[in-house]
């Protein structure tokens, strides 16, 4: 009977260490990650990539516990010019047959101020990677959608020199420091 007990004891409290660090989805469907980038120095040129996909375990109590692992297909780059984006899926810039996925995964997460994180971690383009700092707004509270889904999002932003990556093609036409801006929505069941 002790036994059964303390079993029993043992998996509620590990229930309650799951339920306090939530894996969540990352909704493709409500997720953008974007970019800028200047060209010829006087406009700036917008992009995204349309296929995005990952996880995060969030712990609100423990951030260190936390983190968050993001994939994106980088074939999916889109800045609404066939010809550019062909450039881009190109050797000359992301070489996406050789390199088909941007990824990051963070390192650490902790606290930024009120309603904001700072996210550590490292960023692999055209196969180089480099640590990067997301700084977070968000997450929101949670919600529950009308499927019986809990939902909330958070929108990060980045700054990065492409030439630390590896992407070289056109210096001086394209320029080299690149803001890249992730609006997420994640859900679990």
């Amino acid at each position: 009977m002790s036994r059964t007990l303390s079993t029993l004891a043992i998996a509620l409290l590990l229930t309650l260490s799951a339920a306090a660090q939530d894996t969540w989805q990352i909704d493709p469907a409500h997720t953008a990650a974007q970019f800028s980038v200047r060209h010829l120095g006087i406009s700036t040129v917008r992009g995204a990539f349309t296929k995005v996909s990952g996880t995060v375990q969030y712990d609100p109590a423990n951030l260190g516990k936390s983190s968050i692992q993001t994939t994106i297909d980088a074939a999916s780059v889109d800045t609404r010019v066939e010809m550019r984006d062909n450039d881009l899926r190109s050797p000359n810039y992301l070489d996406a047959k050789k390199y088909p996925t941007i990824t990051f995964q963070s390192k650490k997460i902790e606290a930024a101020g009120p309603g904001k994180l700072k996210v550590i971690g490292d960023l692999t383009i055209h196969g180089v990677t480099k640590e990067v700092v997301l700084e977070v707004d968000g997450p929101s509270a949670p919600i529950k959608d009308p499927w019986g889904n809990q939902r909330m999002g958070a929108s990060a932003v980045t700054k990065i020199n492409r030439m630390d990556f590896g992407v070289a093609g056109a210096p001086g036409m394209v320029g080299d420091d690149i803001t890249i801006t992730l609006d997420i929505e994640m859900f679990r069941k």
